[in-house]
């Protein structure tokens, strides 16, 4: 079983979850534009002020995600494969 990652990026002020919730659609264009599948991208609400947007991908494709779209952080993840 491979490891899996969640590469996070911070957003805050009042316009944090529009923004976050855009930026999932783009991980996810990513994603499929560079055929890296994905276990899970979505957002979650932090507090008034900060929504995170995450993808949850397999370590080996960690270097091109995080290159590419330089993820605020990450940590490590278990998830099922949608």
């Amino acid at each position: 079983m491979s490891k899996k990652l969640k590469l996070i990026w911070d957003f805050f002020g009042e316009d944090a979850k529009p923004i976050a919730e855009h930026h999932v659609v783009h991980l996810k264009e990513f994603a499929n534009n560079n055929q890296i599948p994905f276990y899970e991208s979505a957002t979650k609400a932090i507090n008034n002020n900060q929504t995170i947007a995450f993808i949850t991908i397999d370590e080996k494709n960690m270097i091109i995600v995080r290159d590419a779209l330089k993820p605020h952080r990450g940590e490590w993840a278990e998830t099922k494969l949608k």
